[in-house]
Formats: C-alpha cells, sequence, structure tokens
C-alpha cells in the first residue's frame, strides 16, 4: 500500500495524527497536490489553522485548476471568520466546477451574511435538508415564487426549533389566502399566536391536498417578513435576567458555556435560568411567557435567542470568536440585523469564554 493510500485509510477512519504522518511521508516520495489538500484538512481537524491554510494554499498553486481546493480553502476562512476571504476561495472554486459538493450552499452562507439577500437565498436552496425533506413526497407541487393569492400554502418543518422560530416571521408575507403549518409540538403553541393553522408534525399525518408546500427556510427568497417582534407573551412581572447557557451539543459544543461562566452569570441579582429543567417550561409558548416578565436575556446562540429577538426582549447573545452565521448578521457592529433588541458579543479570542463574562458582569452591573 502507498504511504497516500495509507493516509486516506487512516483519514476516513479518523485518525487524524497517523493520517498527518502518512500525509507527510507521501510527500516525501513526491509533491502532490491531493496530499497537499488532505493534510491541510487534516490540520484543520486537528485545531492548526495556520499550517493547515498553508497546505490548502500550496494545493490551490499545484492545481489551480481544481476546485475542490479552492473550496477546502474558502471552508476554512469562513470557520476561522474570514468571511470576505471565503467568499473569494468560494468565487474561483465555483469558476472552477459550479457542481463542486456543497459549494452552492456555503456561497449561499456567504451572500446572506454578506447582505446579498437575493442572491444568497437562491444558493441557500441547494441545502441537503430542502433535497430529503418528506414534503417532497406530497403529491402538489412546491412553492416557487408563485403568486398565492387565494392559494393554500402548506409550511412542513425543518431543521432547528431557531430556525423555524426566525423562519415565522415570513408566514404571513407569502400572500397565500390560508398557511397551514406542520410543526412540532414544543413549538405548536406559539406558532398559533400567528393565527394559522398549526398541526402536529408526525410521519403518519393525514395531510390534504393544497395549492403548494413549502419549507420554513425556502420562504425568506419569496416572502416579505414581519418585522421583530412578531411573537408575544404575558408573564408576571418580576424583573430579572434570563440566562440560558447550554445547547445541543450535537451541531457544535463549542457554543456552550462552560459550568464555572455559567455559574457566574446565574449569580448575577435577580438571574433565573432558562434551561427547561431549571424553569420547568414545557415548551416555547412557556418560556416565552417566563422572558416576558424578564429585564433581559443573556443567551448563547440557541432557539431562545432567536425566540427571545422574536418577542423583542432586549438580549445579549454570546458568540464564539470566529463563528460565522447569517443567523446572527449585524445591522450595525454588536447588534443584530434581524432581532432590532439584541445585542452581540463575541469571545475576544477562540475559547475565551472567561473575559466575555467578565464584561457582561461589568456591563450588567453585577
Amino acid at each position: 500500500m502507498s504511504a497516500f493510500s495509507e493516509a486516506l485509510t487512516f483519514h476516513k477512519a479518523g485518525d487524524l495524527p497517523a493520517a498527518e504522518a502518512a500525509y507527510r511521508l507521501a510527500l516525501a516520495e513526491g509533491e502532490s497536490d491531493r496530499a497537499r489538500g488532505n493534510l491541510g484538512l487534516v490540520l484543520r481537524g486537528l485545531g492548526r489553522a495556520d499550517e493547515a491554510e498553508a497546505e490548502l494554499r500550496r494545493a490551490c498553486e499545484l492545481a489551480p485548476h481544481r476546485a475542490t481546493h479552492f473550496y477546502n480553502l474558502g471552508n476554512l476562512y469562513w470557520h476561522t471568520g474570514r468571511a470576505a476571504e471565503a467568499g473569494d476561495a468560494y468565487d474561483a472554486a465555483f469558476g472552477l466546477d459550479p457542481h463542486e459538493p456543497g459549494l452552492r450552499l456555503n456561497m449561499g452562507n456567504a451572500a446572506i451574511l454578506a447582505g446579498r439577500e437575493a442572491e444568497g437565498w437562491a444558493l441557500y436552496d441547494t441545502r441537503p435538508e430542502r433535497a430529503r425533506s418528506q414534503a417532497n413526497r406530497l403529491s402538489f407541487p412546491e412553492w416557487r415564487g408563485e403568486p398565492l393569492a387565494g392559494k393554500r400554502l402548506f409550511v412542513w418543518g425543518e431543521q432547528g426549533f431557531g430556525d423555524e422560530i426566525f423562519a415565522a416571521r415570513y408566514f404571513s408575507g407569502t400572500g397565500a389566502a390560508s398557511v397551514t403549518v406542520a410543526s412540532r409540538p414544543e413549538l405548536a403553541d406559539l406558532i398559533r399566536q400567528l393565527g394559522h393553522d398549526v398541526r402536529p408534525m408526525s410521519d403518519s399525518m393525514t395531510i390534504e391536498r393544497h395549492d403548494y408546500w413549502a419549507l420554513p427556510l425556502s420562504l425568506p427568497r419569496w416572502a416579505t417578513a414581519s418585522t421583530a417582534p412578531y411573537f408575544k407573551a404575558e408573564g408576571a412581572a418580576g424583573g430579572g435576567v434570563g440566562v440560558m447557557w447550554r445547547g445541543n451539543a450535537k451541531p457544535d459544543p463549542g457554543r456552550s458555556l462552560p459550568e464555572a461562566q455559567a455559574a457566574r452569570l446565574l449569580a448575577l441579582p435577580g438571574a433565573v435560568s432558562l434551561q427547561p429543567e431549571d424553569s420547568g417550561a414545557r415548551d416555547f409558548q412557556e418560556t416565552a411567557a417566563i422572558i416576558a416578565g424578564l429585564d433581559r436575556v443573556v443567551t448563547i446562540d440557541t432557539s431562545v435567542a432567536h425566540l427571545a429577538g422574536a418577542l423583542g426582549k432586549p438580549t445579549l447573545v454570546l458568540l464564539q470568536a470566529e463563528a460565522l452565521d447569517w443567523r446572527w448578521r449585524e445591522s450595525s457592529p454588536g447588534r443584530s440585523h434581524w432581532y432590532p433588541s439584541i445585542e452581540l458579543r463575541r469571545q475576544p479570542r477562540r475559547g475565551a469564554w472567561a473575559p466575555l463574562i467578565d464584561d457582561v458582569i461589568r456591563e450588567l452591573g453585577g
């Protein structure tokens, strides 16, 4: 077995240190853009971004005709907080091969973040969630911007709770005579307040014929948005600060606070935990009622951030230093584009939660 083949085996098995050693051995035997590019991916996986960038750039120099190297370089830039450079690399990859897997979606993410929404939402429609949605099995067509006056639209849920809270602002802006929303139970009561027909989403649900179907995050391409706040809630006016510090670890464990830093926030005067296991809230409407009685919310990037913003509650969203996400696009420095009541706070450097929490505590007078 060649050193390159051995490196690929280690790489695919997830043994990155062994893959690094084998790719370096392969390069000692002879220069190779594929070995350089793959070594760059391994180094990125090992958290060595500067070394990864050097290898990926070298791969692009060796094979300026290969879109994959420019795409991977763009991904490195994106995940190290360099949006403009990521966009340039994606554009280069697109010029070489517009069908590079995943490229259009990542270009869409970058375009929405940059404010080029028409371009971005069209590219974002290439996301895999749309292609594999069960809504594709429906007997009526997907909505692609046709006039909906007098028509019925069926919306099938997708992605995270926060994504659906974000997208709910577009339901009434579709122009449809009626909108039916298939919602997960945790969101149903919240979405009902918008005046639409909300039904529990399940694999076995019966769906009568509508004129069109759509997924929530395809609506921004065609519909107009309600401005935040577009949800409301009533709760006991006790004041204080609501703290949400831990989210689902599966998409990104790094966005949750360490317990010691969460404890510092929870020690603020009047602070209450918004974690459902602490608050007792059974769904998002009940969490909304708790938030309604607070003075403000401090939260990581999770569904509660979208909920607080959609309620118009003054909120600080705590973000990782290099995390780029169109969901937290800024209208001005430190201010959310999508939710006027949300201020955005970033780590000063990767993994540095403590200095950020220091600043938040000083700001809130703790």
